[in-house]
C-alpha cells in the first residue's frame, strides 16, 4: 500500500513541479508569491519547480523499487530505492531553497 502512495504522492510533485516551472507559483505559500518581484516569477518557479519535480521522480522510483522488492523478496531494490529517495530529497529541497533565497532573500 506504500508503495502506491509513494507513486501517487509522486505523481502529485511532478504535475506541481511542472506547474511550477511555468511561471504558475500560486501553490507556493504566500509569502513567496508576496517576496518574488514579477520578473523573477518565472526563473523562481523554474527552479522550485525543478526542485519539485526531482523530489517527485525520486518518490515514485522509490514506490516502484519498493514494490519490486516486495514482489521478488530482494531487499537490494528496498535499498537503491531508499537511496535514491534520500539524494532526490536532499538535491530537490536544496534546488528549492537556494531559489527562495536568491529569489526572495531567505526561506522564511
Amino acid at each position: 500500500m506504500e508503495n502506491i502512495f509513494s507513486v501517487i504522492l509522486g505523481v502529485v510533485c511532478v504535475i506541481i513541479g511542472l506547474s511550477n516551472r511555468k511561471g504558475n507559483i500560486s501553490l507556493l505559500h504566500s509569502y513567496h508569491r508576496k517576496r518574488v518581484s514579477e520578473e523573477d516569477k518565472l526563473p523562481f518557479g523554474k527552479l522550485v519547480g525543478l526542485g519539485t519535480i526531482i523530489i517527485g521522480v525520486a518518490l515514485i522510483l522509490m514506490g516502484v523499487l519498493s514494490f519490486l522488492a516486495t514482489s521478488l523478496q530482494d531487499r537490494i531494490f528496498s535499498i537503491i530505492g531508499t537511496v535514491i529517495l534520500i539524494v532526490g530529497l536532499v538535491s530537490g529541497l536544496g534546488i528549492s531553497f537556494y531559489a527562495m533565497i536568491k529569489y526572495n532573500k531567505g526561506i522564511f
